[in-house]
């Protein structure tokens, strides 16, 4: 699957064949990645796929997941030099976006320091990047929530618009579903995250609901249903997310780890060329 979408993230900015290598004299060639940043590291398999589909070698002096400083050599490539010169955007690009958003989800973990329980990321990805957005989410240390539809029976606000009876909806289900398969219910009020679990919810959404609000969910879980994972989401930034971690919940989630994150920034730079 990485091979499959570096392949197409190449042939998006080569297009019809790249112009330079019509003109441009080829010879050997080594570059230097060099990150123009403080954050952390992520893209590492998906540019060691594209170089290598590309028959360059690549050199890492740093994994997934570890700190840059600014003025950090990342990598070290070496190969034809209209190779290089090829993959450079595609090479940036990888590690731009997947960097970025490992490094803001670091800031979050950060403030959730001390704190037992999962930051997780949603379904608001860009188009065709779900599965690379959502690895940069675990280098960052982060946890993935569904991947998918496929994954999770979730029942969020506008699937309960659809639904005459909770309960009987939810006994069908598991006739249904597979057998290791979570049923996660999205409540928007304490009345209603009480009623989930009676309805048999494996996980329980408390979404946009205030700190006390889910305070008072947290503790009728622990009291009738501890075997439940609750789950705190809606509007929860690296400036809030402390009081949320504060109530008791099993996970926090936020769409912003991905939509909010800023690329970190990275150069190439060639550093030495010998004629073929």
């Amino acid at each position: 699957m990485i091979k499959k979408f570096v392949k197409k993230a190449l042939e998006e900015d080569v297009g019809r064949g790249d112009l330079f290598s019509l003109v441009g004299k080829d010879s050997f060639a080594s570059a230097n990645i060099i990150c123009k940043d403080t954050g952390v590291f992520a893209g590492r398999p998906y540019v060691k796929a594209l170089c290598k589909m590309n028959k360059l070698d690549v050199k890492f002096y740093f994994d997934d997941g570890d700190a840059l400083q600014k003025g950090d050599i990342v990598a070290l490539i070496e190969g034809k030099s209209k190779n290089i010169l090829r993959c450079e955007r595609t090479i940036l690009n990888l590690m731009q976006h997947a960097s970025g958003i490992a490094t803001n989800v670091a800031r979050y973990k950060k403030a959730l320091e001390g704190y037992a329980l999962k930051l997780l990321d949603t379904r608001k990805t860009r188009p065709h990047l779900r599965i690379f957005e959502k690895y940069a989410i675990r280098c960052g240390g982060g946890s993935n929530h569904r991947m998918g539809l496929d994954d999770c029976l979730m029942i969020k606000d506008t699937h309960l618009k659809t639904i005459d009876d909770l309960k009987v909806f939810i006994v069908e289900a598991r006739e249904k579903l597979p057998f290791t398969c979570k049923i996660e219910i999205e409540s928007e009020d304490v009345e209603f995250a009480k009623f989930a679990m009676q309805c048999g919810a494996d996980i329980v959404m408390c979404d946009n609901m205030s700190h006390a609000d889910i305070q008072a969910v947290v503790a009728y879980k622990n009291s009738h249903f501890p075997h439940v994972l609750l789950e705190a989401s809606g509007n929860i930034t690296k400036e809030n997310i402390v009081e949320y971690a504060k109530t008791g919940v099993d996970a926090i989630s936020s769409g912003s780890l991905i939509h909010q994150a800023v690329w970190l920034d990275f150069s190439m730079k060639i550093t030495h060329k010998t004629v073929i």
